[in-house]
Parts: C-alpha cells; structure tokens; sequence
C-alpha cells in the first residue's frame, strides 16, 4: 500500500484545494492531509477558522482517509507516525522540494517528494486562494 501525505493551512476549503488533494490521493492507495496548527503559520496571514474546523472541513473529504492537525512544535512529528511513502506538495506551495527532501534524510525519513499539478480555473472570476476569497469579500461586503 502506498502512503500519501498531503499538508497545508486549509483555511476556507476552496477548488484549488480539492484539486491539490485529489491530485495526492491519486499517487498512492491512502491520503492522509496534516492541516497547520494556526500557531504555525508564519509565511501568511493566520488562518481565520479554528485548527478543529479545518481539520474537520479536511476530513470530511471523500479523497482524504485520514486528516491529522501538526504538531505543535516539530512538523516531522506527524510524518515521522504516518511513514508516508511520498510527500505531495501543494502546486504553489512555498515549501522547496530539495529543502524538505534534506531535512527528511536528516531525520531518517526515506520517501519521495512531489509536487501537484497545477488546476485550470474553470472560468475566469474562480478563486483558488483563501486569501484572495478573504479579499473579495472585504471588498463586497464592507
């Protein structure tokens, strides 16, 4: 059986999220999706639903078997558990490949690193970001 890891905030499930892991869940037989503890989100704005309500909205996805919220501290913990047979990173995620393939040879962690396809927005005005729906609806309702 081939184990896949998909990871990611998650906040304001959108198209583009759904593609990202149905494109992990295509690359091996088990998805599981570790969602980012709010607490840890450092390279964006934090995330406006709670860590419990993204995990949940994760889960309840028919592609994911298992969705687990990050460890607080170390964001290997939880691969380390899972022993996933490859990583599938988000298609513009600002994680590098090389980067994460290291730090997983330092921690004895052999899998492979991938990354998901982009999604074609299937018309114009489709938002596949959470901080660009954020920002509509700023803009629409106040």
């Amino acid at each position: 059986m081939r184990r896949v890891i998909a990871q990611g905030t998650f906040d304001i499930l959108h198209p583009g999220h759904v593609h990202y892991l149905s494109d992990a869940a295509a690359m091996g037989d088990e998805l599981h999706v570790i969602v980012a503890r709010a607490a840890n989100v450092t390279h964006k704005p934090r995330p406006i639903l709670s860590d419990q309500q993204r995990t949940d909205m994760v889960a309840a996805l028919d592609v994911v078997d298992e969705a687990h919220l990050g460890h607080p501290d170390d964001i290997f913990v939880p691969i380390e558990e899972i022993a996933p047979d490859v990583i599938v990173l988000g298609y513009d995620q600002h994680h590098e490949e090389a980067a994460i393939e290291s730090a997983l040879a330092e921690r004895g962690i052999d899998c492979e690193v991938a990354r998901a396809s982009p999604r074609d927005p299937s018309h114009d005005d489709e938002l596949l970001s959470s901080g660009r729906i954020i920002d509509r609806i700023v803009e629409r309702r106040c």
